[in-house]
């Protein structure tokens, strides 16, 4: 189960219990993870380098979109999976605009989420 992946998996989510989460169970399944509470905290840190960026939409200050929509050349070539456990049609569409690759509804499911992020640090930059 623990198979090396390409890249590191940045966690960007104000709930410190989601972050944690993630970053156990990512770890199980071979990933490198960062963890970020806000969108902020990730622009402050991000070295550039080959990943995926886990992103959650609703969150104090910045939501996830905007942050997207308000970074384009931070964000180049890095992929965006957008969680949400409320996310509206008309926020995807804005979203899939804006380069976000995919969506997962929380709570997330595991199975999916490996298969979502695999998917997308297999693409070519």
């Amino acid at each position: 189960m623990a198979e090396i992946a390409a890249g590191r998996i940045h966690v960007v989510d104000d709930d410190e219990s989601v972050r944690e989460s993630l970053k156990f169970l990512l770890r199980l399944y071979g990933f490198e993870v960062d963890l970020h509470a806000s969108c902020q905290d990730f622009a402050a840190h991000f070295d550039g380098g080959p990943g995926c960026l886990l992103l959650d939409q609703h969150m104090p200050g910045m939501t996830g979109l905007e942050f997207v929509e308000g970074h384009r050349a931070l964000l180049r070539g890095l992929p965006i999976l957008m969680m949400s456990a409320n996310m509206e049609a008309e926020t995807r569409d804005r979203a899939l605009r804006a380069g976000v690759a995919s969506f997962l509804d929380k709570p997330v499911d595991t199975g999916r989420l490996v298969d979502e992020l695999r998917l997308l640090l297999a693409r070519p930059a």
